[in-house]
């Protein structure tokens, strides 16, 4: 019978599919592991805004946790959208606590439409009691530059400004993500141990259909290192994988269409009619 690697992601759900909780789980299944999950709150949602957020009891949130950590114990935790101070503390606690490793942060702070899905308060429960548990952060430029405690990160020079000053809060590495960055026509990203910076290029796709690219590719790195990977093959991985499932982006809502985990599976379009 045949087995996986187990994938964690502690998140929040999007109603419309395209992010949270349901592009982390499409992500990590698509990478090649087995998707588990632990749902902090739910938003009303679709392609062009975010009119809601429910956070759930922090009683429930434990025993999700807790239930997955005693019988299905993860190769590789992401944690993405968790809203309050009060969350981010307990599932700090709690990866701690069960020894949740390796883990990457993704520290999703506004949607696109402009809503606030991380309160301040939580900002600041991010950086002292989520990011030093961390094997990875994974700021877009706009999430660096308050991580970072910068007016902007639009240059490849602030990005690597910001990785330095947000490794300095804790994280085994920081990866800057530079689809935001003004410097070039490719998107750049930037990982940055302490000690390396190392580069990653892809071109930059001009389409509006990028709802959950930060989410879909926390994921797969998170899945890729639940399979081994070292943490350079695995944003490598992981990056060219998002670029193909952004250049497949799906036309889908009167907004930002979402990325496509599954481009790969070209047998489920369907065939066209012929005479």
């Amino acid at each position: 019978m045949a087995t996986l690697p187990i994938g964690l992601t502690i998140a929040s759900s999007d109603s419309g599919g395209g992010a949270g909780i349901q592009a982390d789980l499409k992500a990590m299944q698509a990478t090649g592991i087995f998707a588990t999950s632990v749902l902090v709150a739910s938003t009303a949602q679709n392609t062009h805004t975010v009119s809601d957020v429910h956070a759930f009891p922090l009683t429930h949130i434990t025993a999700q946790l807790d239930a997955i950590a005693e019988d299905l114990f993860p190769d590789a935790v992401k944690t993405g959208m968790l809203f309050s101070r009060e969350i981010v503390e307990l599932v700090a606690a709690k990866v701690e606590e069960h020894g949740f490793h390796p883990l990457v942060v993704d520290p999703v702070m506004i949607s696109k439409s402009g809503h606030t899905l991380l309160q301040d308060e939580a900002i600041t429960a991010v950086k002292e009691r989520l990011l030093p548990l961390a094997t990875l952060v994974t700021p877009n430029a706009h999430e660096a530059a308050r991580l970072a405690d910068m007016e902007h990160v639009t240059t490849m020079a602030e990005a690597k400004e910001a990785a330095r000053r947000i490794y300095a809060l804790g994280p085994a590495a920081v990866l800057v993500k530079g689809g935001h960055l003004k410097d070039g026509d490719e998107a750049v990203d930037v990982l940055f141990d302490g000690d390396v910076f190392r580069v990653f290029t892809a071109e930059r796709i001009d389409t509006p259909h990028t709802h959950g690219t930060g989410c879909t590719y926390a994921s797969a790195i998170a899945a890729h290192l639940a399979q081994n990977a070292e943490l350079p093959a695995a944003v490598e991985a992981a990056k060219a994988y998002v670029t193909d499932a952004i250049r497949d982006g799906l036309d889908l809502g009167q907004g930002h269409g979402p990325t496509d985990h599954f481009y790969f599976l070209d047998s489920r379009r369907p065939t066209p009619a012929t005479d």
